[in-house]
């Protein structure tokens, strides 16, 4: 019976999890044919700059907008991205060109001067959208063979610091706003399987022009003076001047490509020489096989070795036991804080669940570049989902520690780590809010997002968990003895601390090089799309994690320690830590972020991501090492 309702859980979830798939698979977003002369949108999105880590609004900015702006409805993980997709002024028609066109002109005051400056001071980048293809400055990289590839960086400078010449020869720093785009669209023809154009490629190249003598409806003088080859003068931000006219003007050229329409997001997405990742595998691999020679030695001569000794004694002759055969009594005795490791042991569970289906969703191509905010999504809605897990993994380990107080741990399950995560989140939203970023999530959707997770979570915990408690409860194969054993005094190098710390290292070090590409995509603005490359890594992850802590389990064993319980947990998660102090030296070494809501921000969403970390990978070693223990127990006769 309980068999029969556990498939049902199975295919319950798993319906969810295929719902959840072709909703991210966006069937719809299909390719666009654009006829001669047909009007072409360009969005207008977010500002971003890595010195603050603040995404704003495009019209934060007072650029010139239309009279009314329309928002496009964005899904959760592009409000969580900041992403704020809005309409614009910009007049594009396929394959019409355009030359210095003006977009408006307006008059600024001092305030808004400055604001302009501040943002160019901080290197903001500007980031538009046409047919649902970022805006990118074409940008040269080098492999290791030495050959050169075009490919893209996401959006464009806002403007540029420079320094002029004082009376005096001393210099002093300025801004320079670029008030001029050129923009290249790339557009496919293949009139043998469709009609008109399909656009492949949006590029900007700013400039920063000072324009004079317009004349409404005409072109600005100085866009005639470049035709001749007439140098112009860069549009200065002057510090401390009450008003300011700026002329915004854009040039349309359209570039016709040999890139299909499939292959238009490949220039975004190879920004890194994908050696270094298969150096990161190779590396990788050489952790797993130190690692699985370690683990094969210790299960094929030295267990093998015990197991024949063991067995062979005469049950009615008594001869010492000595090393892990030692501990049977104890070796499942009940540990401390037992509805503590088995809430921990739940959402590690639940995270586990929803990192490998992403990954799959990911690796089959379901969550494409073109769904922004799509990987983000996905991640919120699986760990909802995968809440059954939790409650069903929690509650059946809590029931194996002897626990009676299941609801209990039930409702801790549904909330501790969950809650944690929430109220780190909501207090660092709050300094967003502060900033007025568009980073800052909306009062809407944190309501959708707690919807989710009492409406959905919650009793998803309870339905996996009124399941684990209707199963009888696992038995161990040696029976605990009622007085514990004591513990001898042990060797310095098998102090829990130390032998934690130790075993940390090895999992952190098979992901590292990785972890740096993801860094590097988070605050960097950068699009991360190798996700063949990270799921090998994350196998590998999972290997290192559940190896190394049975070679550790083995030794305290041997050291006849039986406390083996919460060692085996902190062992894989201590990698977490060494994760932790590594984004403490990419933040010194690699960042440039210069604020403090900007740093707050930073260690804030790392901490989130090193507690996820710390329960997946203690929850990995925690179940490598119950298998480990259990079947070595199983195998010897104990009186």
């Amino acid at each position: 019976m309980a068999s029969k309702r556990m498939i049902s859980l199975f295919v319950v979830v798993a319906a969810l999890c295929m719902s959840v798939a072709s909703g991210f698979y966006l069937p719809g977003v299909a390719p666009v044919e654009f006829d001669e002369g047909e009007s072409v949108d360009l969005k207008v999105n977010k500002l971003t700059s890595v010195h603050t880590q603040l995404p704003y609004k495009y019209y934060a900015l007072p650029f010139c907008k239309p009279d009314q702006i329309k928002d496009k409805v964005e899904n959760i993980g592009e409000i969580l991205r900041g992403d704020r997709i809005e309409n614009s002024l910009y007049e594009l028609r396929a394959n019409i060109p355009e030359r210095c066109k003006v977009l408006c002109n307006r008059t600024y005051d001092l305030k808004q001067i400055e604001k302009f400056s501040e943002f160019v001071g901080y290197e903001y980048r500007v980031h538009w959208i046409v047919d649902n293809l970022p805006a990118a400055t074409p940008k040269m990289l080098q492999d290791a063979n030495g050959k050169t590839t075009i490919v893209y960086e996401s959006g464009f400078p806002l403007g540029i610091q420079g320094e002029v010449d004082e009376n005096g020869g001393s210099k002093h720093a300025v801004n320079y706003l670029n008030n001029h785009v050129n923009i290249k669209l790339l557009y496919h023809k293949n009139p043998e399987a469709y009609e008109g154009l399909r656009i492949v490629g949006f590029e900007v190249e700013p400039e920063s022009i000072q324009h004079s003598s317009y004349v409404p409806g005409g072109y600005p003088e100085t866009c005639v003076n470049r035709d001749t080859g007439v140098p112009f003068q860069a549009l200065v931000i002057p510090p401390g001047k009450s008003e300011l006219l700026i002329i915004f003007t854009y040039s349309v050229t359209w570039e016709p490509s040999d890139i299909p329409w499939a292959n238009r997001w490949d220039k975004y997405l190879l920004n890194t020489d994908p050696q270094i990742h298969w150096f990161s595998i190779i590396n990788s691999l050489m952790i797993v096989l130190f690692l699985t020679g370690m683990v094969a030695m210790i299960m094929m001569r030295t267990l093998h070795a015990d197991f024949r000794r063991y067995n062979s004694m005469d049950p009615n002759e008594e001869a010492e036991e000595t090393g892990w055969k030692l501990v049977h009594g104890d070796v499942f005795r009940p540990p401390g804080r037992p509805m503590l490791l088995s809430v921990l042991i739940g959402s590690g569970v639940q995270i586990l669940g929803m990192t490998v289906v992403t990954m799959i969703f990911a690796v089959l191509g379901f969550l494409s570049p073109a769904n922004r905010g799509g990987l983000m999504t996905a991640m919120v809605v699986l760990f909802v989902v995968m809440g059954v897990f939790a409650g069903y993994s929690s509650t059946r380990t809590y029931r194996m520690f002897k626990g009676q107080a299941w609801k209990k741990n039930t409702l801790m399950t549904a909330f501790l780590f969950p809650g944690v995560i929430f109220c780190i989140f909501f207090i660092l939203n709050l300094f967003i809010w502060g900033q007025k970023s568009s980073g800052a999530v909306p009062f809407g959707t944190l309501m959708a997002l707690v919807a989710l997770w009492f409406g959905i979570s919650v009793p998803l915990v309870f339905f996996g968990s009124y399941f684990a408690y209707k199963k009888p409860i696992p038995e161990h194969p040696v029976r605990t003895n009622q007085i514990p054993r004591q513990i001898p005094e042990q060797v310095w190098y098998m102090s829990p601390l130390f032998s934690i710390l130790m075993g940390g290292i090895l999992p952190f070090g098979a992901v590292f090089i990785e972890l740096f590409f993801i860094l590097s995509a988070i605050w960097g603005h950068q699009f991360y799309y190798i996700f063949g490359f990270l799921f090998i890594v994350f196998i590998i992850l999972i290997l290192t994690c559940a190896e190394i802590t049975i070679v550790m389990c083995y030794f305290q064993l041997c050291s006849e320690d039986y406390n083996w319980w919460w060692r085996s947990y902190l062992t894989a998660g201590a990698s977490a830590f060494y994760m932790f102090l590594y984004s403490i030296f990419y933040f010194f070494t690699k960042l440039e972020i210069e604020t403090f809501v900007s740093t707050l921000l930073y260690f804030g969403y790392t901490l989130i991501m090193a507690l996820a970390f710390f329960v997946l990978t203690g929850t990995i070693g925690y179940f490598a090492c119950f298998i480990f223990v259990t079947k070595i127990y199983s195998q010897v006769k104990v009186d």
